[in-house]
Parts: structure tokens; sequence; C-alpha cells
């Protein structure tokens, strides 16, 4: 579960530290342009990164965003953890499209009383591979869905949508029910950072998760009684919402990666149900990274959310094993 960010508590902290490129990337293996994802009001743009290499064509991924208005390269304070990995990758050879979301393109969007969370990711994540699938550097049957947190949690089921897409790689994807998990997170930081998250915050998310999960929830229930301001719409299809299940009847080739240190979506609490949902299957590999946080990047004890406000990069482990799964994944 990616809790969404607040853009000027973003903006502000991006002054304090610009990003720089990760010891990783290497810009002279790649180039980038600008494209456009989608048709019509709620088209939004994008960047493509494609290798610089000859005679042949290369694997493509497709990056979504966790949940919340982020941009194409979720920017979190100083940190672009999806920018990381798209330098990353196609410093490695593969071809990487990444777009905003069109709750930050149009922010309208955000606050449609009808918004989903397949509304706000499947079309586009469908017409970003179909794009990439076009792209005459690109080999069509190797293009692959790459989603962090609640953008790992609807994978499967842009995979459902969009049959051609050849495998995910889902970076901390949330199983269990956001509203539970909202819980959870908001209990563990008022006992780590009490100064910042007091037990008021603890008691309102309970309060509205029980109205989540109550019958009396409909979709005239109003946002402001509701986890994130999130609208009734939303939840009624969260509700319902198993991304194991629907993973599990892909039988498309899958690497689920996991932070150790992860408070927001951990190893007992969601790891486990993608390993239970998917056990046996030789076609997924799961890996777990005992020291980076929800954001793959390597600490030290306990995380909190000031290990996001400190210039980082994506765990290079995570970014080469990711590459070298995408080269030798066949569909």
């Amino acid at each position: 579960m990616t809790m969404p960010e607040d853009p000027a508590t973003q903006a502000q902290a991006a002054v304090a530290a610009a990003w720089a490129p990760p010891p990783y990337a290497e810009p002279d293996h790649f180039t980038e342009h600008e494209v456009t994802v989608g048709r019509g009001p709620l088209a939004v743009p994008g960047t493509l990164s494609v290798p610089n290499r000859q005679g042949t064509t290369a694997a493509g991924v497709v990056l979504l965003s966790g949940g919340g208005p982020f941009d194409r390269d979720e920017t979190s304070g100083p940190n672009k953890p999806l920018k990381d990995l798209a330098w990353g990758l196609a410093s490695r050879g593969v071809a990487v499209l990444r777009f905003d979301k069109a709750t930050f393109a149009h922010r309208e969007v955000a606050g449609a009383p009808d918004l989903t969370m397949s509304k706000e990711y499947v079309p586009h994540a469908v017409e970003a591979v179909g794009l990439l699938r076009r792209h005459p550097a690109v080999d069509p049957a190797r293009v692959f869905v790459l989603g962090h947190s609640m953008g790992g949690k609807i994978a499967p089921q842009v995979a459902t949508a969009e049959p051609a897409i050849a495998g995910l790689v889902i970076l901390a994807g949330d199983t269990g029910p956001m509203h539970h998990a909202a819980i959870r997170v908001v209990s563990h930081l008022a006992a780590v950072v009490p100064d910042q998250v007091p037990q008021s915050a603890v008691d309102t998310f309970t309060r509205q998760a029980a109205l989540v999960d109550s019958p009396c929830l409909t979709p005239s229930t109003p946002a402001t009684d509701l986890p994130f301001g999130l609208p009734a719409a939303y939840w009624l299809e969260l509700r319902d919402y198993d991304p194991v299940a629907i993973a599990a009847a892909l039988g498309k080739p899958m690497l689920i990666l996991q932070g150790g240190r992860d408070y927001q979506v951990t190893v007992a609490d969601d790891l486990t149900r993608w390993q239970a949902g998917l056990a046996g299957r030789p076609e997924v590999t799961i890996r777990v990274y005992d020291a980076d946080n929800h954001l793959f990047f390597p600490g030290s004890g306990p995380s909190t959310p000031t290990e996001y406000l400190q210039p980082q990069h994506v765990d290079p482990a995570v970014v080469s094993d990711i590459a070298d799964w995408l080269r030798h994944t066949q569909p």
C-alpha cells in the first residue's frame, strides 16, 4: 500500500535536494523522448527510454507507480524511484515507458465520485503497453508490466485486460484489504513517530475502515467519511479485489520483489499471500531484499517516513535482478 503523498510536501522536500542519476545509470547507453499515452482529454504525458542497440529488438516494460497522484517518476521528496528503475533498466538493454497518472495530470480525475482503482490505472496501462509493442526497437512479444505498491496490486488486472502482456514484475504489491492495511500502517507510525502521527489518526482510520466493511457503504457515502478521502466507488471495488487470485489465473511469468524493512507492504501481511496463492508455480520467482524499505532503498533499523526525504536510489541489486529476469524470461 502506498499512502497518497501530499504534493506540497513533495515539492518542499524536492527543493532541498534535487535528484541525481544513480551510479548504475549509464545515460550514453539509451535515449529518451516524450510520448503521449492515451487519447482525448485524459491523455497523459510520458517518457520512453530506448536502449542504443542495433540489429536486435529489446524487451520492454511499462512502469506503474503506487497509490496517489504520482508523476511518471513516482517522485517522493527528493527521490524518483521509477526514474531510477527506468534509467537502470534502459542502461541494461530494456526499453522502458513511464507516464504521469491521470490523477496527477488531470486533477479533476482524482475528485471524480466514480473513480476506482481500475479506472485510475487500467486504461492508460493498456494504452502504454500498446504504444511500447508498436515501437520498432521493441520485441512486441516481450512487453512486461512492472508495478510498485498499488501499481503491483493492479498489475494482474492490467494483464487480464491486455493478454499480450508477456509477464509481470510486482514490487511491494499489497494483497490485503487496503483499509485494513491503513490501520496497521498508521498504528505503526503512531508508535514510532508519535510526534508526527497522533493516536487520533489511528482512531479516525479505524472508524473509516469500519464503514468500508459495513453494509452501509453505498455509492453515495461521502468521500470525506472514507480513508484517504477516496470515493465510495473506489472502496466498493477494492473491498472485493483479490490480486493473488487474479494473478494465479493468468499463468504468466511473474517476478515478485519485497523489501524486508517495508512497513507499508510487509512480508508477514502481504508477501505471504503471494507465496501461498502462487506456491508451486515454476513461472513465478519471489525474492526478499532484507535491507530495503517500501521504495527499495537500502537501510538499517526500523523504516519511517523520514527516510523518504533523504536522497537515495533504488537498490542496485533490485535493478540488476529485474534486468536479468526480463532478459531471460520468455512468454
